[in-house]
């Protein structure tokens, strides 16, 4: 009988039983009040040994960011004086190549300048009269062929004596050469082109050559009616 509950109470079958400490629950609350305070105790050193490191470490990052902020606002005021310096340059570059554009139209038009004048003089140096004549005189005839599709011509007609009275008469250009290897004449204009002077007149014109055309010579004639006063012929090479 003895085994039987012995055996009983030792089963899972047994009646549960609960281990209550003999310690009363107010001395309980005791402890445990004062292990909490202990564990703010130590959180409150530990806190406020890490107060310098954490000063320390603000400290250094401020530094660092307004080093950083002033690096930053350095390179800004760099790049703002670099576009300031590039926008200059360009503008120098613009107005250097438009001041060499306007040099180089400048130095054009004092070249085509310089070649009129010299024209001009070599013409009116002609108009000096070797001899005194009477009536008008070719004192210059110039022609040339431009390309081999045009041909540039230039007459000076003069009257030598001092008060001339005025001539009225035509200028009559003969052209003579080949054409397609045949001998070829051309009279510019046909009826002669009327010309008035009394001391001195310069005829000019540009006279577009028929194709497979060479013109070997330049002949001028001043005419007064149907009478020739004077005739001057130049060869072309």
């Amino acid at each position: 009988m003895r085994f039987r509950l012995l055996r009983h109470r030792l089963t899972i079958s047994a009646p549960r039983v609960a281990v209550r400490s003999a310690l009363p629950w107010p001395f309980r609350w005791l402890a445990l009040a004062v292990l909490l305070g202990l564990c703010a105790v130590a959180a409150f050193r530990v806190f406020d040994s890490g107060k310098p490191v954490v000063a320390k470490l603000d400290a250094g990052t401020r530094a660092e960011w307004l080093a950083l902020r002033s690096e930053l606002a350095s390179l800004h005021e760099q790049e703002r004086q670099r576009q300031a310096v590039a926008l200059t340059a360009e503008s120098l570059l613009a107005a250097e190549r438009a001041a060499k554009e306007s040099l180089l139209a400048q130095v054009r038009q004092l070249q085509a300048d310089n070649q009129t004048l010299r024209e001009d003089l070599g013409f009116f140096e002609k108009l000096i009269p070797a001899a005194k004549t009477q009536g008008p005189a070719i004192r210059a005839l110039q022609a040339e062929v431009l390309a081999g599709m045009q041909l540039r011509w230039q007459v000076l007609v003069i009257q030598a004596t001092r008060n001339a009275p005025d001539f009225n008469g035509s200028l009559e250009l003969m052209l003579a050469g080949t054409r397609d290897g045949r001998p070829w004449t051309q009279t510019l204009p046909p009826q002669g082109q009327p010309l008035q002077l009394r001391q001195y007149r310069r005829v000019e014109g540009v006279f577009d050559l028929p194709p497979n055309t060479v013109v070997k010579t330049v002949t001028a004639r001043v005419l007064e009616g149907t009478a020739v006063r004077a005739v001057q012929t130049m060869a072309l090479k």
